[in-house]
């Protein structure tokens, strides 16, 4: 079996205009400001419009994924694309085929993965393997979300978290002496025990099989809070700890750590509990919240604009999600410019 280097060689963001404040959310819901930024550190975020779907921030993302790759939209551009979302524009068929023929690349392989919000390391792993493969030369991962689609508007829990947004990367297969860009190591983990920490109850197959009839709540996302956030912390620090005992790498030789963009406190305690400085964490979920499987690409989008992400730099990611599902993964950063 072959056995390619895989490097990540572009990157794309892409956030609907609409910017919701905390302020904004206040006016119709019991809460404050002080509130949220104090249980949260999110300030804003962004929710898609009236008629937008998830597939159509896929696109925007996918699109400038591509551009920052030096790659056309068009037949052979890359071989596979997959797609990681909680929001799919239908429950049926996946997005991912109708954002790769919008894309305009050809009859290729495409797929959704629905990892919540450890979606993203899991399409990346999928993509990765393919290449490792000898399958694909080049794949395109997006992380795309419309939270603001599945949230019930009387619940301040929920309301105040998520975002929409969606962000994307272009993977290839790379040489035996490529240093710079190369995904080093994932590590992936599930725990369905726990599936209703996280979940929108009505809508599936499940709830369809009973003769009740559903309550209209139902078809909202819900989430127990003060157990996912021990969860998260916990789960999130033994998968970075594992990526960084495979590679051989200490806490200070790790230059930045991109968590999921979830909670800062999140951030911090598994920053913390790395040994990892919180200087070293990257955060923008006061911009952006909570986006599920679009934060780790738009936080990566975000930190690199910034010029924080220099060629060479040790990055680890990793995330926690519904199912529960959780990873880490870790890369030298490459010399791209994101769109």
């Amino acid at each position: 079996m072959p056995t390619t280097p895989v490097a990540l060689v572009g990157l794309g963001s892409y956030l609907p205009p609409q910017r919701i404040t905390n302020e904004a959310l206040c006016e119709r819901l019991d809460t404050t400001d002080e509130w949220i930024t104090t249980r949260t550190g999110i300030r804003s975020r962004h929710w898609a419009g009236p008629g937008v779907a998830t597939g159509d921030l896929a696109v925007e993302a996918g699109h400038r994924a591509l551009k920052s790759a030096g790659l056309e939209a068009e037949p052979g551009a890359v071989d596979i694309v997959v797609l990681a979302t909680t929001t799919p524009d239908n429950p049926c068929p996946a997005t991912c085929p109708d954002v790769a023929a919008r894309l305009g690349l050809g009859p290729i392989a495409a797929y959704d993965i629905a990892a919540v919000c450890s979606g993203f390391l899991y399409a990346l792993a999928a993509a990765s393997a393919h290449i490792t493969a000898g399958q694909a030369r080049r794949a395109l991962v997006i992380g795309a979300e419309t939270y603001s689609t599945i949230l019930n508007p009387a619940d301040r829990t929920t309301n105040v978290i998520f975002g929409d947004g969606a962000g994307a990367v272009v993977l290839s297969a790379a040489s035996d002496d490529t240093e710079d860009g190369l995904v080093l190591d994932i590590d992936l983990g599930s725990d369905g025990t726990g599936r209703d920490l996280i979940t929108i109850p009505g809508g599936g197959s499940r709830q369809r099989a009973t003769t009740s009839a559903p309550d209209a709540d139902d078809r909202y996302f819900t989430m127990q809070g003060k157990q996912v956030f021990t969860q998260a912390v916990n789960r999130m620090t033994e998968s970075s700890q594992t990526v960084l005992d495979r590679l051989g790498w200490t806490a200070d030789q790790v230059d930045w750590l991109v968590g999921h963009q979830a909670n800062v406190r999140i951030l911090n305690s598994v920053a913390r509990g790395l040994g990892i400085p919180a200087e070293r964490a990257v955060i923008n979920l006061d911009r952006v919240g909570n986006t599920s499987a679009a934060s780790i690409p738009l936080a990566l989008a975000d930190a690199a604009a910034k010029g924080s992400l220099t060629p060479g730099a040790r990055v680890l990611l990793t995330a926690f999600g519904g199912g529960l599902t959780w990873g880490a993964a870790a890369l030298t950063w490459p010399d791209i410019v994101p769109v």
